[in-house]
């Protein structure tokens, strides 16, 4: 049950930074690549909750 919560915490932490990212005032290409780094980040994260590493 503590790995569901850490996932749905760590899921909606993903989708409020990207959706903050995409308020921010910057160009295009360097938005793009702030998102793919916050998704790897978050990968990452759940696949760690999920006792993959």
């Amino acid at each position: 049950m503590n790995a569901l919560i850490g996932v749905l915490i760590t899921f909606v932490v993903i989708i409020l930074v990207l959706y903050l990212v995409n308020m921010l005032p910057i160009e295009g290409r360097a938005k793009q690549i702030v998102r793919v780094i916050v998704i790897i980040i978050g990968i990452i994260s759940l696949l760690k909750y999920l006792a993959v590493f």
